[in-house]
């Protein structure tokens, strides 16, 4: 895996209140990037609903395997030989007043290679807003593993940035894969400086995708979309606004990186007594 290259893309959505639209939207960005060479592809959390309350999730849940989102998915990776990493979508769990806010990933012939269900819960009071997923969101509790074709991948769901620890349980791997739909707020302060100190301290290249931009129920996500290498480098991006990015991530780059500097193997665990 040492001398290979692969083009990945970031998907970048302002996905509003009308689900078909939104498929819709989300399939046309994912053909522009296939078509573009990507092999490799994120969507951004909450990509087929930014409905007008966060209950709104609840109408639209399926249970896990089946469903039109699941559907639909599927199908576009199978199409596009791709790999098509799913975002989130609403899935029922066992609390019918709540969903999983879960990132299926789909492989090259369509086939289901991995499920996560968010762990960590955003909860937000600053002036004029306020959020508590934990009001509509059932958290989910296993660490995920995910490996394809030698490459070993990273994944967490928003919230999740924030607590590295989550990340640490992973490692070692070598693509970290974020989906988000950061409030503007907490976005300008945070969003690049923790995506940037994931990709340090984990010594790898991390694909994160976004919902940027004003959307119909009045919110304000804060986009930045962006593919960062293993030295913590910003190597494209799309700033506001629907879109996509494309660039090509190398193993070899990867590799000299953890050579010249092995933070990884210099790990050590202390526990307080």
């Amino acid at each position: 895996m040492t001398g290979k290259k692969m083009k990945v893309a970031t998907i970048q959505m302002v996905s509003g209140i009308d689900v078909s639209t939104n498929i819709d939207d989300m399939q046309t960005l994912v053909h522009k990037a296939a078509q573009a060479g990507a092999k490799w592809i994120v969507l951004p959390e909450y990509w087929p609903l930014m409905g007008s309350s966060d209950r709104d999730k609840l109408a639209i849940a399926e249970e896990f395997g089946q469903g039109p989102l699941q559907n639909a998915l599927q199908q576009l990776a199978k199409a596009l030989h791709i790999t098509l990493f799913g975002g989130s979508i609403p899935l029922r769990g066992n609390d019918e007043n709540k969903v999983l806010n879960s990132m299926l990933v789909y492989g090259e012939q369509g086939e289901l290679l991995s499920r996560y269900d968010k762990i960590h819960l955003f909860s937000y009071s600053g002036v004029g807003e306020q959020y508590c997923e934990a009001d509509s969101i059932q958290a989910g509790y296993q660490v995920p593993h995910l490996e394809i074709d030698g490459i070993k991948v990273g994944q967490g769901i928003c919230y999740d940035l924030r607590f590295p620890e989550l990340f640490r349980a992973q490692t070692p791997y070598d693509v970290l894969v974020l989906p988000a739909a950061f409030t503007y707020t907490t976005g300008k302060a945070h969003w690049e400086l923790l995506l940037r100190a994931r990709a340090v301290e984990n010594q790898c290249y991390v694909i994160a995708a976004a919902q940027g931009g004003r959307h119909q129920n009045g919110r304000t996500t804060f986009g930045q979309s962006m593919i960062i290498d293993p030295w913590g480098e910003i190597i494209c991006g799309v700033g506001e606004g629907e879109g996509f990015a494309v660039a090509e991530i190398n193993f070899r780059r990867l590799a000299d990186v953890r050579r010249q500097l092995p933070a990884l193997s210099h790990r050590q665990l202390f526990i307080r007594s």
